[in-house]
């Protein structure tokens, strides 16, 4: 019973402590709404007071943009005034202006006409002035001058003559003096040896049994050289000596090193003359790059394409008049350099332009056209600076010299293919040189006789004394000169000598 009493005890304290725990609950729950609408309404209240705030911010910041954009207003007001005023004034001047040109134009058209009409009446009294003498001398205007200068040109003939001759030997000497020591300096400078080159070269032989191995069973071996080479292999009784020939001097080259290659190899049949031929044009395509470098680096002209270097070092194997293109490049470019240097002209520009001017000769024989207009499309094409190329593209004057580097290129190159030893010529186009010479100085008229001497280096013209005066003489040697530089091709210069002698001969008795 008291187990029961206990329990009952206990369950009724449990419901309790639960009513209880409900009614704290229930009492914190209200004074926590309570703190909560006092916090939201304390948050209200700061919300309007920041509102409040922010709007006196707003309404200052307006109220001060609007006085700043009043003033700033105001200020292009006055601004746009005083344009507007400005433009007033301007156009008022520009219209007195216009009334001044106006009238000043009005006056000049008077004046002008005032003119005319006085011209009109001078000319009017020339003319009746030259009828009148025309009519008193007998003789029109033309022939009244004509007959002026006769007698003035006769009267003072001897005066203009020598007058003519003095200023030319005076300016003559002067030039003439100047030039010698420039070019003398130059030339003393550079005095390279020249070698002539030839259109055979000679292979020495171990033993005459190599002849029979060069010229192969019913000359099968000799035909297959020459079919790969292109050039003509004579075989003779000249003992050990066999002779290659051929215009081209490359291809001369090519076919002495693989015959060379075969001797030493000593078999000689068609399968390996091919195969030598192919190292041959190997080894000169080495020696074509090397040429070419050495004679950039000997010139002095650095900093070059390597395949314009392959170019310039095929003139080492061509020839012009028996000298070696490459070496007259190399030489040309020495000179001109000097020339440039005693001139005070752009040294490295000169010898680069003279190192190119031959450079078309490289593949004139592949490319159409002239040396020169293939040597300019080179040096384009590989960028080369325009100065260059204006430098070497007058030598033979194709081209106008645009630059005093352009004029010493083509001194440098007269040089060097002037001077004597320099260039090999056949006996028969040296006669047709001369002969050509003198055929131009007899087609003037008046002359006599013509003699070209001094291996085609002056020509002495003779004229007839009663056909042609002194100061007639000094005029025909120009022409004759000018006539050579036109119509005759030929290295250095040419003198013209005219001749004009008058004898009198009397018999006292």
């Amino acid at each position: 019973m008291s187990l029961q009493i206990i329990l009952l005890l206990l369950a009724l304290a449990g419901l309790s402590g639960i009513a209880f725990g409900y009614f704290l609950r229930w009492i914190i729950s209200l004074g926590k709404r309570g703190s909560m609408e006092l916090e939201i309404r304390q948050m209200r209240m700061d919300a309007e007071e920041k509102s409040k705030h922010i709007i006196e911010e707003a309404e200052r910041k307006a109220k001060e943009k609007s006085e700043e954009l009043s003033t700033e207003h105001k200020e292009r007001e006055r601004e746009l005034k005083g344009t507007e005023e400005r433009l007033v004034r301007k156009e008022e001047l520009l219209d007195n202006r216009q009334v001044n040109l106006d009238s000043e134009a009005e006056s000049l058209s008077r004046k002008q006409e005032d003119v005319q009409t006085t011209k009109q009446k001078a000319e009017e009294l020339v003319r009746e002035q030259q009828e009148k003498l025309e009519k008193v001398a007998n003789l029109s205007a033309v022939e009244a001058k004509d007959e002026l200068l006769k007698s003035i040109e006769k009267q003072y003939e001897q005066d203009i003559e020598s007058r003519m001759r003095k200023l030319d030997i005076s300016g003559n000497e002067r030039l003439e003096k100047r030039a010698q020591e420039i070019l003398t300096t130059a030339v003393h400078r550079l005095g390279n040896s020249v070698v002539s080159d030839v259109l055979a070269t000679t292979i020495s032989l171990p033993s005459d049994e190599i002849k029979g191995k060069i010229i192969g069973k019913e000359g099968r071996n000799i035909r297959a050289f020459e079919r790969a080479t292109g050039v003509d292999v004579i075989v003779d009784d000249t003992p050990g000596t066999i002779t290659l020939s051929s215009y081209d001097p490359m291809r001369r080259q090519i076919a002495r090193i693989a015959l060379e290659n075969l001797i030493l190899d000593g078999r000689i049949q068609p399968a390996k003359i091919e195969e030598a031929v192919q190292k041959a044009e190997a080894e000169i395509n080495t020696i074509i790059k090397k040429k070419g470098a050495e004679a950039a680096y000997e010139a002095r002209v650095p900093n070059l394409d390597p395949k314009l270097l392959m170019i310039l070092g095929r003139l080492y194997f061509r020839t012009s008049y028996g000298q070696n293109v490459l070496d007259h490049s190399v030489e040309v470019a020495h000179l001109a350099g000097m020339l440039a240097e005693e001139l005070g002209a752009d040294a490295a520009v000169a010898r680069a332009g003279a190192l190119f001017h031959d450079i078309g000769k490289a593949v004139d024989h592949e490319v159409p056209g002239t040396h020169v207009e293939i040597g300019r499309r080179i040096l384009q094409k590989f960028g080369v600076d325009e100065a260059i190329i204006k430098a070497m593209q007058a030598h033979h004057e194709e081209y106008p010299y645009e630059t005093p580097e352009s004029m010493i290129v083509q001194v440098a190159d007269a040089i060097s293919g002037g001077r004597p030893g320099a260039r090999r010529d056949s006996v028969e186009n040296y006669i047709k040189r001369l002969e050509e010479l003198e055929a131009l100085a007899n087609s003037e008229p008046g002359v006599e006789k013509s003699y070209a001497i001094a291996a085609g280096r002056e020509i002495r013209v003779i004229v007839k004394p009663e056909a042609i005066t002194d100061l007639e003489a000094r005029k025909l040697a120009r022409d004759i000169a000018d006539k050579i530089e036109k119509e005759l091709q030929y290295p250095g210069e040419i003198k013209v000598s005219v001749i004009r002698e008058t004898r009198v001969i009397e018999y006292a008795r």
